[in-house]
């Protein structure tokens, strides 16, 4: 990304198919300087994402052949690098947060304007350059270790597979233990400093980073193992709390 705000070298996939929402984003984007390819189904999605070279999938979930929320669960577990947009008509809050969960970055709901998914994409792009700068010492409280460098997390012996943003957010919070840190700052840091538009995004990123952490921490043939708790101050953000000594 250059000072001036023009678009990253990125490879996108769009999966839409809608004829006319589709040909108006494709065309929007590849006059911003994206590589930009375009799938009209969902098994056609499938069938060209498994090895193919992608940095960015905006993901329709109104798709006529399968749903959009399987076919989500189902990139991650193929190509959880990915970074993946949901584009919705589906603007229910259990829908935002079920799209959310499955595994989606960020969500934009229909109708949208063309500006606002290039801000936005830009937006998740520059923070992705970003993380080259992060701090080199690993994070280690109690039985976690958050490793920005190497990008690994790990519970006791356990090495957890974490999400880009929720690995980014672990380290947001890891990296001040005990300190109160707004949400504003969060997404500042973990997705970009000109965030606009709804947070729900971090709620449902630190709802899935509780689970990861307390599955890891005591899930079946696990010894218990001492995990910081993420607390929720209302009305400001969170705070990562370190495990009480024994």
């Amino acid at each position: 990304m250059t000072a001036g705000g023009e678009a990253m070298s990125a490879t996108v996939v769009l999966v839409e198919d809608d004829p006319v929402i589709g040909g108006h984003v494709i065309d929007g984007l590849r006059r911003h300087g994206y590589s930009a390819s375009w799938c009209r189904s969902g098994r056609e999605a499938l069938a060209s994402l498994v090895e193919a070279d992608v940095d960015v999938v905006l993901l329709d979930l109104g798709l006529p052949d399968l749903d959009g929320v399987a076919i989500l669960r189902q990139l991650r577990r193929l190509r959880p690098e990915l970074l993946v947009i949901i584009l919705t008509a589906r603007t229910s809050d259990i829908d935002v947060v079920v799209g959310l969960d499955a595994g989606a970055d960020d969500y934009i709901p229909k109708p949208f304007e063309l500006s606002v998914l290039l801000a936005r994409l830009r937006a998740h792009l520059r923070r992705g350059a970003r993380r080259g700068s992060a701090d080199p010492a690993p994070h280690q409280i109690g039985g976690l270790t958050v490793d920005p460098v190497a990008r690994r997390c790990v519970v006791g012996t356990r090495e957890l597979s974490l999400r880009p943003k929720e690995f980014d957010l672990l380290v947001a919070l890891t990296s001040r233990p005990g300190s109160a840190v707004s949400r504003e700052e969060l997404m500042s840091e973990v997705w970009d400093e000109n965030w606009f538009g709804s947070t729900k995004t971090l709620d449902v990123t630190i709802a899935a980073l509780r689970r990861h952490l307390d599955e890891a921490a005591g899930g079946e043939g696990v010894v218990s193992v001492a995990v910081p708790t993420i607390r929720t101050l209302r009305g400001f953000g969170y705070r990562l709390d370190p495990p009480r000594s024994s």
